[in-house]
């Protein structure tokens, strides 16, 4: 198990360190080992590349017009995904990725009030933020079956925030019961977090202009294939986008760069491109999903780009990520949290990827007789 636990070395503590990063436990991203080629299915990357659109935007861009300053408003990727989703530009924000955005949430709308509420089990940045910004949160428990119940997330809260689909089971919340939350909760934004909406959850976009304390968040970095840029944006009313505004311009006015605003609003505009990739995915996960359980995984139904799994006896989670990464395939094990230590989390790669990463497991459960 070292290699799991080697990472936690960098985050020793230090005596030049202010008090609140010395009581940080920082986020962990999925593994990223440089010591051979390996089938990446532990960081949820979609697998195919972003739009030939803008691949050809970005050949166009002229090298010398990186001397100048991207446009802080960053206009016309706002502009595209508002006419995307049939919004106003008021009511789009753009930021260095969604993780930024959220970080922004909770400067913007957390800090400083009553406890928010979050799901016990969800992404994990949630609670380091919490930490960072001072911000006391209730850990709403999921049920049984991994699913979320938002019939108490409206008691007495400073805010509310979770994913739809969650991260890391791929269980999506209904928007009817995303409706009846926001119905009960007007006291306090709302964040949906819909890194994963597009691989199959009902965005929650269509309710903001009936509830002006939703704000949603979305990413390029899932459905469009584009993490390396480091792009998100956030869909709600005026008023909350003006306030993401604020803290974003107390903090950095030039969050996005030239190349991203074209790249990104090329992307934004191949409907047809995102689409064809999104169905792949959804067809691989079911056939990949199918396979699993027939083979005595248990798999959660998942409306994300990644199912989230665990493997039959004798096989142990553990067991299954470190000898997959011995044959040379990476999946995302999370030795360190409670109530999940006994699942994997299975990016969806392309069919050839999915491919290699059944053969390997197929040859695993044989050595113990499963198969």
């Amino acid at each position: 198990m070292e290699e799991i636990f080697r990472k936690e070395d960098r985050y020793m503590k230090n005596m030049f360190w202010s008090d609140t990063i010395q009581g940080l436990e920082p986020y962990q991203a999925g593994e990223q080992p440089q010591d051979k080629a390996y089938v990446k299915l532990n960081t949820n990357e979609n697998p195919y590349g972003p739009s030939p659109r803008a691949q050809e935007v970005l050949r166009q861009i002229p090298f010398s017009d990186l001397r100048l300053y991207p446009d802080p408003e960053s206009l016309k990727l706002r502009q595209s995904i508002a006419t995307y989703y049939g919004r106003s530009v008021e009511e789009v924000f753009v930021g260095n990725g969604s993780d930024e955005i959220l970080a922004f949430v909770y400067m913007a709308f957390f800090q400083g009030k009553r406890p928010i509420r979050i799901p016990s089990i969800t992404y994990s940045f949630y609670p380091v933020y919490c930490n960072m910004f001072n911000v006391d949160a209730v850990l709403e428990p999921l049920e049984d079956d991994f699913t979320l119940n938002l019939d108490s997330y409206s008691t007495d809260n400073g805010g509310i925030i979770f994913p739809n689909p969650n991260a890391p089971t791929g269980r999506a919340v209904p928007l009817e019961e995303i409706r009846q939350l926001l119905q009960r909760n007007t006291d306090s934004v709302v964040v949906v977090d819909e890194a994963y909406a597009d691989f199959g959850a009902e965005s929650a976009v269509d309710l903001v202009e009936e509830f002006p304390n939703l704000l949603v968040v979305q990413t390029f970095s899932k459905s469009r294939s584009l993490a390396g840029l480091r792009v998100g944006f956030a869909i709600g009313n005026a008023d909350l986008i003006a306030g993401l505004s604020t803290v974003k311009d107390s903090f950095n006015s030039y969050p996005v760069d030239r190349i991203s605003l074209e790249v990104c609003a090329a992307a934004m505009d191949d409907h047809d491109y995102f689409v064809e990739c999104c169905e792949k995915i959804k067809a691989t996960r079911e056939r990949v999903s199918q396979q699993l359980s027939s083979w005595g995984f248990s798999v959660l139904p998942s409306q994300a780009n990644f199912i989230f799994v665990k493997p039959p006896a004798p096989i142990t989670a553990e067991k299954m990520y470190l000898q997959l990464k011995e044959k040379g395939v990476l999946v995302r094990y999370f030795h360190n949290k409670p109530g999940i230590k006994e699942f994997c989390r299975i990016s969806i790669g392309s069919d050839a990827e999915m491919d290699i990463f059944m053969e390997k497991m197929s040859s695993i459960l044989s050595s113990v007789g499963v198969v």
